[in-house]
C-alpha cells in the first residue's frame, strides 16, 4: 500500500493540467448561483457548451436549464458531490453533462454556491484514462519507469518497487537500479545509459532488451528482464525523456537457456566416435552456461570396448576422458587437461554415491561449522541402455548461482545424450579392435627378411574407421630363393571385402606353395572363386545372403622372382600393370603383360611373361585406388605422376613410398589403395654352385665328392657337410631310379643352404614309412629327418626335388 500510495503521490505531481480533469475549476462551464439557485453568474465556457449568452439566463433559475431523460423540466441540481444531468442547449436540444455544486462563500444575501459543469462524454473518457494510469502506477504487473533528459529516473510505478524492492529510486540512473547488470541482447549498445541516449537522440523504441542484474529485494541471485524504452515528448514535440518498461521473466529466460543448451549437445556433442573427444563436446557446450567446469570419468572396460555391466557399479577408481573448462583446443601457454589419468574416488564422495545410487547426486560445500559455501557440484552417472559407464561431474564456483533442484534434469538429460555417444563410441572401439585384428591377420605385418629383394609397401584403406579394406599384397617365400610377389584389388571396401580378400591371400599361399607358374596359379584361384559362385547360383537365396560373392572380378597380379637367374615370370587377371624402373638409366616401364578376365568370370585362359631384370631394378605393383581416386584426372596422368616419383629410383624405398602416397593421394581416399615397391637383387657367383650329371650310377659318388669340396670351401661345418652328402646321395639316387635323361645338382647358399636335382621325370616322390624288412623306401625319411624343409616343384622340362638346411 505504501508503494501505491507514493505512486500515486508521484503520479499527480507530475500532472499539473494534463492529468486535471474536466471538473476542475480552471477547466470546467462554470455558473455562479445564490441561495435560491438563481444564475447570477455566467461564464463563457458556460456559453460556449450550452449555447446561452448571460442576458439570457441571469436572474432565471438553475432547474428551468434542466430536463428529463425525455426532454421534460428537471426540478433540482445535487448540491453535494457530482451527478450526470441533462441540461436544454439554446437550440433545443439535451446535452449530457456532470455538474457539481461547490460553496464559494457566505454573505447577508445567503450562502453562493459555484456549478461546474462539464461535457459527459469528455469526462467519461477523462475517468477511462485517469482509471488506466492509475492502473499502471498501482496494479500493472509491468514495471514502469520514467527517465528525463539526464536519464535520471523521476517517476516508478509500484510494480518497479516490488521488482526492485527499493524506493530510493530518485536520481538514480539506469545502470544504478541493480549490481552486476548487464546487457544480454546483441546488437546494443553495452550499457542501459547508452542505449537510452541513443533512444532520446533517434527516437526509434527498443523492444524486448533482455537485461540481466541483481536486484536489492535479491542481491545475491541473478534476474532477468525484458525491458522496452521509448522517447517521451509533449504535445509541441519537446523531449521530455525516455519510459522503461520490464518484465521479469527469469524463469522463461532459464528455461529457454536450458532448451538451447540441450539443442546444442544434440548438435555438437557426439559428432565423432572418440570418446575423449565427447567429452571434450560437452565440456564446450556445458561451460559456461550450465557449469564453470566439466570432468567426465568412464569405467576402464567401457575404454577397452568391452560390454559395461548393468545395473548400479562402483570401482572405487575411473579413468579421466576429458576435464577442465569448455575449450576443444589448448591455446598457446595452456596445459591441456589431464586425460586417461586414473582417479580413485573415496566412498564418501558425491561420485561414489551417484554411481551407487545411479542417480543424481548434488552437492554444497560447507565449512568447519557445517556452514554452506559459496559453489556447487553436480554429478550425474552416465547410464545407456540399463549399463553404467561412468559418471560427469558439473561444477559451479562462487561468481554463480549454486545449482538448484529444477537443473537436475537438465544435467540428466545432458548426461543421458552424452552416455550414448560415449556408448556409441565404445561399441565402435569394439568394433574397431576386432578389424583391427582381422586386419592383422590378413595382411603381412612384417614383410620377410630376403636376400633377394628389398621392400617397402603402404596400405591405405578407404574405410578409415575400420582400418581395412578389400585391397591386398603378399610377398611369399618360395624354393630356390625365388620369391612370389602378390597384389590384388576386391570390389568394395569394408570388412566384407576384407573378409573376401582374406580368403583369397590364404587361397593365394596355398596355390604358391605348389610352386606353380603364375598362369597356372591364376588358373586354379579363377576356379576356386567360381566354384562358390555356381552354389550361390544354385541355392535359394536367404534374406540376409548378399546377392552375389564378392570375391566376383577380383583383380590380381602374381609375379615370381629367382634372385638366382634374375628373371621374373609374371601374369595377371584384368590387373593394372606393374612399373619397371631400369637401375642404369632410371627409365620407368609398364611391361605389357597380357591382360586377362578378372577372377570368377572363366572361359579365358591366363598368360604369364618373363622379364630379364638387372640387379638393383625396381618393381612397383599397386591396385587402381593409388592411380584412379575420386576427381582426379585420367589414369594416363596419374601414371605419368607415378613415373615422376619411381624416376627417382635411388633413394631409399621407404621414402618413396611416402613420396608415392603424398604425391597421388594428397586427400582422403574413397577406394582402397596399396603399394607394394621391390628392389631386386642377385645371388653372385659365389653362393650357387650348379653341376650337370649323367644318368650314370657312378655320378652318385662323384656328386657327393664335388658337394663336399664346395662346402669345404664355403667353410661349412662337418655336420652340415655329412647331412648334405646324404641329401645328395639320396636325392641323385632317386633321380637315377625313376627319371631318365639328364641330372642337374644345384647348391644355393644364403641364410640357409639349398641343395636342388632337376631330372626330366613328372612323377612327385612321397614320403612313406618303410617296413623292417623293406630294402628301400627310407631315403625321403631320412631326409625329412636331417633337414629344415624339403619339397618338389614342376618345371616345363621334369621336376626338382629340394631340400633346405638352417646354416649357423
Amino acid at each position: 500500500m505504501k508503494h501505491r500510495a507514493a505512486a500515486m503521490s508521484a503520479l499527480n505531481a507530475l500532472g499539473e493540467n494534463g492529468l486535471r480533469g474536466p471538473l476542475d475549476v480552471t477547466r470546467a462551464a462554470a455558473a455562479v448561483l445564490d441561495a435560491d439557485d438563481t444564475i447570477v453568474g455566467w461564464g463563457p465556457k458556460a456559453q460556449g457548451l450550452l449555447g446561452y449568452p448571460p442576458e439570457e439566463v441571469l436572474g432565471r433559475p438553475v432547474d428551468s436549464l434542466v430536463v428529463d431523460d425525455t426532454g421534460g423540466q428537471h426540478a433540482v441540481v445535487e448540491h453535494a458531490g457530482t451527478s450526470t444531468l441533462h441540461m436544454r442547449h439554446r437550440d433545443g436540444r439535451a446535452v449530457r453533462v456532470v455538474a457539481a455544486v461547490l460553496s464559494v462563500s457566505h454573505d447577508r444575501a445567503g450562502p453562493a454556491r459555484l456549478l461546474a459543469i462539464a461535457d459527459a462524454d469528455e469526462t467519461d473518457q477523462w475517468e477511462a484514462q485517469q482509471s488506466m494510469l492509475r492502473g499502471l502506477a498501482t496494479e500493472s504487473p509491468v514495471g514502469l519507469a520514467i527517465y528525463d533528459t539526464d536519464l535520471r529516473v523521476v517517476w516508478t510505478n509500484a510494480a518497479l518497487y516490488e521488482e526492485m524492492g527499493n524506493s530510493q529510486y530518485l536520481g538514480l540512473g539506469p545502470d544504478e537500479m541493480v549490481t552486476h547488470g548487464e546487457v544480454l541482447s546483441a546488437r546494443y549498445p553495452p550499457t542501459l545509459e547508452a542505449m537510452m541516449r541513443q533512444v532520446l537522440a533517434t527516437g526509434e523504441p527498443v523492444i524486448e532488451l533482455h537485461y540481466r542484474g541483481r536486484p536489492p529485494v535479491d542481491p545475491d541471485r541473478d534476474h532477468v528482464w525484458s525491458c522496452s524504452y521509448y522517447r517521451l515528448q509533449n504535445a509541441r514535440g519537446v523531449t521530455l525523456g525516455v519510459c522503461e518498461e520490464t518484465v521479469e521473466i527469469t524463469d522463461r529466460y532459464l528455461a529457454q537457456q536450458r532448451l538451447d543448451l540441450l539443442v546444442r549437445a544434440g548438435a555438437h556433442v557426439g559428432t565423432t566416435l572418440d570418446m575423449a573427444r565427447t567429452a571434450r563436446e560437452l565440456s564446450v557446450v556445458a561451460v559456461p552456461q550450465f557449469a564453470d567446469a566439466v570432468t567426465v570419468d568412464l569405467l576402464e572396460d567401457v575404454l577397452e570396448g568391452d560390454q559395461p555391466p548393468l545395473g548400479k557399479v562402483w570401482t572405487g577408481s575411473l579413468i579421466r576422458v576429458g576435464g577442465g573448462p569448455g575449450t576443444m583446443e589448448t591455446r598457446p601457454g595452456e596445459t591441456p587437461p589431464a586425460e586417461r589419468e586414473r582417479i580413485d574416488y573415496r566412498p564418501d564422495s558425491p561420485q561414489a554415491r551417484s554411481l551407487t545410487l545411479g542417480k543424481p547426486v548434488l552437492e554444497h560445500p560447507t565449512n568447519e561449522r557445517g556452514e554452506e559455501l559459496p559453489g556447487s557440484r553436480l554429478v550425474v552417472p552416465l547410464r545407456a541402455e540399463g549399463a553404467t559407464l561412468g559418471i560427469v561431474t558439473f561444477t559451479r564456483d562462487h561468481h554463480h548461482d549454486p545449482f538448484d533442484v529444477g537443473e537436475l534434469a537438465v544435467a540428466d538429460e545432458l548426461a543421458a545424450r552424452t552416455a550414448v555417444c560415449i556408448d556409441n563410441a565404445r561399441r565402435f572401439t569394439r568394433e574397431h579392435t576386432a578389424a583391427l585384428m582381422l586386419q592383422r591377420s590378413l595382411l603381412p605385418q612384417n614383410l620377410p627378411r630376403l636376400s633377394g629383394l628389398e621392400l617397402a609397401y603402404r596400405y591405405l584403406p578407404a574405410d578409415v574407421m575400420a582400418g581395412v579394406g578389400g585391397d591386398w599384397f603378399d610377398v611369399i617365400p618360395l624354393s630356390g630363393m625365388r620369391v612370389g610377389l602378390v597384389v590384388g584389388d576386391v570390389v568394395g571396401h569394408g570388412l566384407r571385402a576384407a573378409a573376401t580378400m582374406g580368403r583369397l591371400r590364404t587361397s593365394v599361399r596355398v596355390l604358391a606353395q605348389l610352386d606353380l607358374p603364375p598362369e597356372e596359379l591364376l588358373s586354379h584361384l579363377d576356379d576356386l572363386i567360381g566354384q562358390p559362385a555356381d552354389e550361390g547360383a544354385a541355392a535359394p537365396l536367404e534374406r540376409d545372403t548378399p546377392p552375389h560373392d564378392e570375391a566376383l572380378g577380383v583383380t590380381c597380379l602374381y609375379a615370381v622372382y629367382d634372385p638366382v637367374t634374375g628373371r621374373c615370370r609374371m601374369a595377371r587377371a584384368g590387373h593394372l600393370l606393374p612399373a619397371v624402373v631400369n637401375p642404369a638409366t632410371g627409365a620407368v616401364t609398364f611391361p605389357q603383360l597380357p591382360a586377362g578376365p578378372p577372377l570368377g568370370l572363366g572361359g579365358l585362359p591366363f598368360e604369364g611373361a618373363e622379364l630379364e631384370l638387372p640387379e638393383g631394378s625396381l618393381i612397383a605393383l599397386f591396385t587402381d585406388g593409388l592411380v584412379r581416386a575420386r576427381g582426379d584426372r585420367d589414369l594416363d596422368a596419374k601414371l605419368d605422376e607415378l613415373r615422376a616419383v619411381l624416376s627417382e629410383h635411388s633413394r631409399p624405398l621407404e621414402e618413396l613410398c611416402d613420396r608415392a602416397v603424398a604425391k597421388l593421394l594428397p586427400g582422403t581416399v574413397d577406394d582402397d589403395a596399396a603399394l607394394l615397391l621391390v628392389r631386386t637383387q642377385t645371388l653372385g657367383d659365389h653362393q650357387v654352385a650348379v653341376w650337370e650329371l649323367s644318368p650314370d650310377p657312378e655320378e652318385v659318388g662323384r656328386a657327393r665328392d664335388m658337394v663336399t669340396e664346395q662346402a669345404v670351401d664355403w667353410g661349412l661345418e662337418d655336420d652340415l657337410v655329412f647331412t648334405t652328402q646324404l641329401v645328395v646321395s639320396e636325392l641323385v639316387t632317386n633321380a637315377l631310379r625313376y627319371a631318365a635323361g639328364p641330372i642337374q645338382l644345384r647348391l644355393i647358399r644364403d641364410r640357409t643352404l639349398i641343395c636342388e636335382v632337376s631330372d626330366t621325370g613328372h612323377t612327385s616322390p612321397h614320403l612313406r614309412h618303410a617296413g623292417s624288412d623293406d630294402e628301400g623306401g627310407r631315403g625321403l625319411f631320412l631326409i625329412a629327418q636331417f633337414t629344415q624343409r624339403w619339397g618338389t616343384r614342376h618345371t616345363p622340362a621334369g621336376k626338382t626335388i629340394w631340400a633346405e638346411q638352417t646354416l649357423p
